[in-house]
């Protein structure tokens, strides 16, 4: 059953150094303000899960917080490279990165098996690739009714999921709606969830599209009134396009990274 606390007190008591940590959301309900609590709460040693890694993993991996990413695609997005992913992977800076890279399908099907509780699925894809040479987690499997050979993923069971949603009501239900990508999957694949939200209400009002995750599966709901900025929350704000911009040049620059990250992030 889902507490209502604040985010630090929430990610204090859900996320520990060495964990797996999924922290979802397509282009929109990214949960920034999480991942700043993170880098403030020196959290370290995080193997960071997701499946469009951008900026909010470049600020996450160029903190130190990382020590490896399982990812499908990772840029800045209408905008660019993510430079402190490449500091880190090209230079092992601020130390060196492992990475495990998948398709999209792939992600998402491992995010699916893991919220069935199954050890693998199984999709077509992979071939022609040499993604399954590099990495342990894409096999083949035949199948038993048509001899077919199809790629098979390992399940991924992150140790904590994050999401950013529109609303939770008091007893911890958590709605959100617009785009959504895997974040009931990875959710429901996690051992524990923290949800950060635009408000607490007293009604969750059903939404046709909408996605309901139940106090049962939500350990902590965090109110964070725009906690996914710079990206957007539909029906409570817009992407702040200038940031992503901003960032590049930020990004690019180790001292100039470093000062953003003290006064934007650390509060120095």
């Amino acid at each position: 059953m889902a507490d209502i606390r604040s985010l630090h007190e929430a990610v204090a008591e859900l996320i520990h150094d060495g964990d797996t940590v999924a922290l979802e959301g397509f282009t929109h309900l990214i949960p920034f303000a999480a991942a700043h609590e993170i880098i403030r709460q020196g959290i370290k040693d995080l193997t960071l899960a997701r499946m469009t890694p951008d900026v909010v993993y470049d600020q996450l991996i160029g903190a130190g917080a990382a020590r490896k990413l399982v990812f499908s695609w990772g840029g800045n997005p209408g905008v660019g490279s993510l430079h402190r992913f490449r500091d880190a992977v090209e230079h092992g800076w601020p130390a060196p990165l492992e990475i495990d890279e998948h398709s999209h399908a792939g992600m998402a099907n491992r995010y699916a098996a893991g919220a069935a509780r199954l050890p693998f699925a199984v999709l077509r894809g992979y071939r022609g690739s040499d993604i399954p040479a590099r990495t342990p987690t894409v096999s083949t499997v035949v199948c038993p009714f048509t001899g077919e050979e199809l790629a098979a993923v390992a399940a991924l069971n992150p140790d904590v999921t994050v999401i950013h949603a529109q609303q939770a009501d008091r007893a911890g239900n958590v709605q959100l709606w617009g785009l959504t990508g895997v974040q009931k999957e990875a959710a429901l694949a996690a051992r524990r969830v923290l949800v950060t939200v635009e408000e607490i209400v007293e009604t969750l009002e059903p939404r046709p599209g909408a996605v309901v995750l139940p106090t049962w599966v939500v350990d902590a709901v965090a109110p964070v009134p725009g906690g996914a900025h710079p990206s957007y929350a539909a029906g409570y704000s817009v992407r702040d396009n200038a940031y992503y911009r901003e960032w590049d040049g930020i990004s690019r620059d180790r001292a100039a990274f470093g000062r953003w990250l003290a006064e934007c992030v650390r509060g120095e």
